[in-house]
């Protein structure tokens, strides 16, 4: 579906369903009962949201160890949580967005599961869409934590949010899914009032087998000769659903120049249609030496499996950067439409480059993520090709320990 037309759908449908169950919900919080044992985690975000999401699984298991848990995301996103082993194969609900019919249709199957499993439990992990809200209540489930508005103006999600979290965008998402967690149990208005921050928490290291990481590696190696020997430095400056969020190719054309005179290989990933423009960016590179990845990774457990064979990944915000922090290769990721504070990596190994000039950042839950930006992204064209070239190369020639986990400011 159209990024916009969901949007659309979400405001206006999924306002008066949020309103119209609101009128038959019972509020009232309900009082202790025994412990959760079926509880749904609702993850409809971006894949990389499911990997700052990993401390919430964590502190759901270390709390609620009896407890089954299941998780409802896109279809699109099946395999990262497999990879991630969040919950069983069997415990995850899905549906598409290919279309608005296919939709609908998977949304009553997913329904009826739910009911039918008995979901006692709800955590629903969006920001302000309200589809999650309405899944959340059409569940069936006694407790339903999940952000709420309070006295914000808009942002409605329905009255029927029985354990209620202020979503703060001045503290790292991780944390907040953490709080959503200590809310089920937790009283007072807002019901979690206590110290947490979620860059003090790790992402896991991914479990690759070493038969399929040697596989990869050979046919790898087969297909593109002239990087054997060379360190590798992969580039995403693809900006997915959110074009805005790239740093200008032009920029990107600059350090794979300048990387292949110092001797480096680049490779620029990306999906297929990210094709020509990685092209254009390395057009005139030395052939051999500079090669286009676009759509050669066919799954996420194969960029993965990249990541281990590169020394260094160069991306915008966005999915890779958080994969990135689930093997051993470090990253430099540029942010300024969204920002570190909420949405840095859980990474000791990533660098952040961050501007944050008078109007960044301008993709927030407030917006559903609908930038007022005109396209001319100074927050990102202010960083500069030589401080990105600096700090690679700080970290391929491994000079020091200086740049680890750390955000520029510039």
């Amino acid at each position: 579906m159209d990024l916009l037309f969901q949007r659309k759908i979400d405001r206006i449908v999924g306002s008066l369903l949020c309103a119209g169950f609101s009128l038959f919900a019972r509020n009232s919080v309900p009082r202790r009962k025994p412990l959760p044992q079926k509880i749904l985690v609702i993850l409809l975000s971006e894949m990389g949201s499911l990997v700052l999401a990993c401390p919430m699984f964590e502190k759901i298991r270390k709390t609620y160890g009896t407890a089954s848990i299941f998780v409802l995301a896109f279809e699109r996103n099946r395999e990262v949580v497999e990879l991630l082993e969040l919950v069983p194969s069997d415990h995850l609900l899905t549906v598409s967005d290919v279309s608005f019919g296919r939709f609908l249709t998977d949304s009553l199957r997913v329904v009826r599961k739910m009911r039918r499993i008995g979901i006692d439990t709800v955590i629903d992990c969006e920001l302000f869409s309200r589809v999650s809200s309405i899944f959340s209540f059409l569940s069936g489930a006694v407790i339903r934590s999940g952000f709420y508005r309070f006295t914000q103006e808009g942002l409605y999600r329905g009255s029927f949010i029985n354990r209620p979290v202020l979503y703060n965008p001045y503290r790292h998402i991780s944390a907040q899914f953490v709080s959503l967690v200590r809310a089920i149990e937790s009283g007072g208005r807002p019901p979690v009032k206590e110290r947490l921050d979620g860059r003090e928490f790790r992402a896991p290291r991914i479990r690759l087998s070493r038969s399929d990481m040697a596989a990869f590696q050979k046919r790898f190696a087969v297909d593109f000769p002239g990087v054997s020997g060379k360190k590798l430095v992969l580039l995403y400056p693809g900006g997915g659903l959110l074009p805005i969020r790239a740093w200008p190719a032009e920029k990107y054309s600059a350090v794979v120049h300048a990387l292949a005179g110092r001797g480096y290989a680049v490779g620029i990933i990306g999906m297929g249609n990210d094709r020509p423009l990685a092209r254009a960016i390395l057009s005139g590179a030395p052939e051999e030496a500079c090669v286009d990845l676009t759509g050669y990774t066919r799954t996420v457990k194969e960029l993965l499996m990249l990541f281990h064979r590169a020394a260094l990944l160069i991306t915008n915000d966005g999915g890779p950067g958080h994969f990135a922090s689930l093997t051993p290769i470090p990253s430099i990721i540029f942010f300024g439409p969204e920002t570190p504070v909420l949405y840095g990596t859980l990474d000791e190994k990533s660098v952040e480059f961050y501007t944050g000039i008078s109007c960044s950042p301008c993709l927030t839950a407030y917006n559903h993520r609908n930038s007022p930006c005109d396209g001319d992204n100074v927050c990102l064209k202010s960083i500069s090709v030589q401080s990105v070239l600096k700090t690679a190369c700080e970290i391929l020639e491994g000079t020091g320990a200086s740049w680890r986990r750390q955000v520029r400011r510039l």
